[in-house]
């Protein structure tokens, strides 16, 4: 089973929510959906599940034309950022809602609502009012619900951004491995770089309704495309050509950007401490490399760093030459 998106597009007056937007997901496949805020990623997945026209293009499922189709007749499941649980109905009929509109017989309705409430881990919840549960707890049941009718695709706009961050850590693991369990295709809109490398197979960079970037997280933490995706993902050593031109020490034309990671605090090249900062087991150090005059960043483990090491001290870093990752243009 494939999902296939073809140049979607969606206007909104003048603005371009969504430009053109295609990409393939194979079977089985969490795709991570990531940008910053305004973007055009829930306005994607409102075009997928049909909840939207389209101004143009299609979604396709294994070749057949969705597009025209009303979102109960797309078999796409859908988790809002909000939940959008039903406040006078139960957690049982919250998960059995879909069902009952398709029509499926009780005994059955009831089998699949307990299958999945056990899968979510609400095993027993199917009398509790929704006003009684947790945010945890109720994204879970948002989860059933969008599971009930079997899909075969699963959108989920932002599940996790209305938790706080330490069951928002628990819950996207827990996530992960319920997606995984049902080989189900996925979409997962995030706008948190950490979520996305966890949740996504491969991730999907969309700025301004376009997609920047295609890739696995490890291939996109490494070799960001250009230097908007680079910045957007966190990295500080981005360098442009014309700074690069200007350091005497290295042979690098711009743009470019300095992986911290794969720099060494023993080797040959004098650095100048200008900031040491720490918490926990983390530190991070603001570097001035004379020889380059440039400032660089570095971030690592408190037992790499020196004991006692201050602002004005010097280190000499080893810097491989594949840690420098040349960029396109913004």
């Amino acid at each position: 089973m494939t999902l296939q998106i073809e140049n979607l597009t969606k206007r909104y007056g003048d603005t371009r929510a969504v430009d053109g937007v295609s990409i393939e997901l194979g079977p089985a496949e969490t795709l991570a959906l990531l940008g910053p805020s305004g973007c055009g990623k829930s306005t994607l997945l409102r075009l997928i599940a049909g909840l939207e026209p389209a101004d143009r293009g299609c979604v396709r499922m294994d070749g057949r034309d969705l597009t025209g189709l009303p979102p109960q007749r797309r078999n796409i499941g859908m988790v809002f950022q909000d939940y959008a649980l039903f406040p006078h109905l139960n957690v049982g009929r919250n998960v059995a809602f879909g069902l009952v509109e398709l029509g499926w017989p009780r005994e059955e309705q009831r089998r699949r609502v307990a299958e999945l409430l056990d899968l979510v881990g609400l095993a027993g919840f199917e009398r509790r009012r929704v006003q009684e549960l947790s945010g945890g707890q109720q994204q879970r049941v948002a989860l059933a619900r969008a599971l009930a009718p079997k899909p075969e695709v699963l959108l989920l706009d932002e599940p996790l951004s209305n938790l706080d961050q330490t069951l928002r850590e628990t819950l996207k693991f827990e996530l992960k491995g319920i997606l995984s369990a049902l080989e189900r295709q996925a979409i997962y809109v995030t706008h948190d770089q950490s979520e996305a490398v966890t949740m996504g197979q491969r991730v999907a960079v969309m700025r301004e309704g376009r997609l920047e970037q295609v890739a696995d997280p490890d291939n996109l933490l490494s070799s960001p495309k250009n230097t908007w995706v680079a910045r957007f993902l966190g990295c500080r050593n981005l360098f442009s050509a014309a700074a690069l031109a200007r350091a005497p020490g290295l042979a690098m034309e711009g743009p470019a950007m300095l992986r911290s990671d794969l720099i060494s605090l023993e080797g040959n090249l004098p650095a100048e401490v200008i900031r040491c900062e720490g918490w926990g087991s983390l530190r991070q150090l603001e570097l001035r490399v004379p020889s380059w005059g440039l400032t660089i960043h570095w971030k690592g483990f408190a037992r790499e760093v020196p004991a006692d090491l201050a602002p004005g001290a010097t280190l000499t870093l080893y810097v491989p030459n594949d840690a420098w990752v040349p960029l396109d243009p913004p």
